[in-house]
């Protein structure tokens, strides 16, 4: 077949099982992500049906990651994480530690080596982006306590991630050295990528705004998402041609600094389809690794991955959470929201596979626990509350794990509903009436978010203190991003409607 048509067929291909997957899977109740990583096995080189290009689907799939990495840097609220970082940074490392820890002997137990190990044990010690971030929406969890936390904890592990991405090559290129000439090879690579970082947030920080606002002032949607994916596709690649690291870590990078720009929301809007897009190839592309006739050879190890993710993990979390005193609720929601694997332990698969350092068999048990973990957590999450009811009316094990929750008073309670004292209201368009609008709503204690299509408006009540929203209100993005579903208060102040909708 020519290599255009194979492209083309591998494409559809995959898109097509991944939509039928995908809308089984969820018909069901679970996350889409599961049947997408079906139809990749149902695709795959093990399956006795349509067998497309693996070749041509993992370089999709890298775009993927790219992609992907790239969201994780416009998630990243330093401000957020400084606000949970008592919870957060302790608890995340605990739970990796423990979880490496847990992972690495039960591989050695099968016989792998402790690099191996250690390898595969960080690769369950982190949880999926995409997962939480759904599990938390769909419960209506995103803006409370506990949303917080664990968005925070999820910061800490994304991190850590991007870190052993970066190192793991570097020391693997080093066995078999002496130990001051590998020293001197890791502290050059981490050399470069601290040049790199520096670069990129100086460069960035100064003209990335301008250029983006640039853009931004043509007023054409097709501009600003295509020079969204120039962005994050030309730092990823720049990073690993001019300075040795990882794609990832660049696109990264590139999220980060257009988080701190005032078109950050729009980008996260504009950018999401073809991330979503690519994303779903990466799952399938995993999906194509597993081989379902080994599965009886490999189910004691996927038991015990299991045991690690569903168990080791939260209980981990929760003893963290109960040792900071906050209440057993949301160390359980937290817990058991952070339960799963996802998109980063295929990426550091992946990668080791790649190294030689995993061996092929740990990609399959990734897959199944993974589909597991996934399934079970929706289910598991919608027990939290029950079972922290249970505990709180037995004597014993509120004693044990329920810290005196009355403490945290009335702002705890109006966190966990979702609500905030002060009243919110929404208000799209800032022009005269606009002005007048947000001026009668401070006068009366009510706290307005505006949403806006000039840039230079945005900027302006940015750095006025006024919270503004760069972005199109027809967008319902726009809108969850200004806090739709925390008021019940939307005001459209624009004087040409046509134009808004359209």
């Amino acid at each position: 077949m020519p290599h255009n048509l194979d492209l083309i067929f591998t494409l559809t291909g995959a898109l097509v099982a991944a939509l039928g997957f995908g809308l089984l899977t969820r018909r069901i109740g679970l996350s889409p992500i599961v049947g997408y990583m079906m139809a990749g096995i149902f695709l795959g080189r093990h399956a006795a049906g349509f067998v497309p290009n693996y070749d041509i689907a993992s370089e999709l799939a890298e775009i993927g990651v790219i992609l992907l990495m790239f969201g994780v840097g416009l998630q990243f609220n330093l401000k957020e994480l400084l606000s949970v970082r008592a919870v957060a940074i302790p608890g995340a490392l605990v739970q990796i530690a423990l979880a490496t820890a847990l992972g690495a002997v039960t591989a050695h137990g099968f016989g792998w080596n402790w690099g191996a190990g250690i390898l595969f044990g960080l690769s369950i010690s982190v949880a999926s982006t995409v997962v939480l971030t759904r599990i938390l929406s769909d419960n209506n969890a995103l803006h409370t306590q506990t949303g917080h936390i664990a968005i925070g904890w999820l910061v800490v592990e994304d991190i850590f991630t991007v870190l052993v991405l970066v190192l793991v090559p570097t020391l693997a290129g080093q066995r078999g050295q002496r130990t001051d000439d590998a020293l001197l090879s890791i502290g050059i690579a981490v050399g470069k990528i601290a040049l790199l970082i520096a670069i990129t947030f100086f460069v960035g920080k100064r003209w990335l705004p301008e250029f983006l606002g640039w853009v931004a002032a043509t007023r054409s949607r097709e501009l600003f998402t295509l020079s969204v994916l120039a962005v994050a596709l030309g730092i990823g690649v720049g990073s690993a041609v001019l300075f040795g690291a990882s794609m990832a870590l660049g696109a990264f990078l590139a999220g980060m600094i257009v988080n701190q720009s005032a078109y950050s929301h729009r980008a996260a809007i504009e950018a999401l389809p073809m991330r979503d897009a690519f994303a779903v190839l990466f799952f399938v592309s995993v999906g194509m690794l597993f081989n379902p006739w080994n599965f009886n050879q490999e189910w004691w190890m996927i038991a015990l991955t299991c045991l690690v993710i569903l168990v080791g993990k939260p209980i981990a979390a929760l003893l963290v959470v109960r040792m900071l005193n906050y209440p057993v609720h949301v160390g359980l929601s937290v817990a058991i929201a952070l339960s799963q694997i996802g998109e980063f332990s295929f990426i550091l698969a992946s990668l080791g596979k790649e190294l030689k350092i995993l061996p092929g068999i740990a990609v399959d048990v990734l897959v199944a626990s993974s589909m597991i973990s996934i399934t079970l957590n929706p289910i598991l999450y919608r027990l939290a509350r029950p079972t922290a009811k249970l505990i709180g009316q037995n004597r014993v094990l509120r004693w044990l794990l329920d810290p005196a929750a009355s403490t945290h008073g009335a702002e705890q309670r109006y966190e966990e509903k979702g609500i905030t004292p002060r009243q919110r209201a929404i208000v799209i368009g800032y022009g005269p009436i606009g002005r007048l609008v947000v001026r009668l709503l401070q006068e009366n204690e009510i706290e307005p978010t505006i949403v806006e299509l000039n840039p230079k408006t945005v900027q302006l009540l940015c750095a006025e203190g006024i919270r503004a929203i760069y972005g199109d209100a027809s967008h319902i993005e726009t809108l969850r991003v200004a806090g739709l579903e925390k008021t019940k208060n939307l005001i459209l102040t624009a004087s040409d409607f046509q134009e808004l909708w359209n």
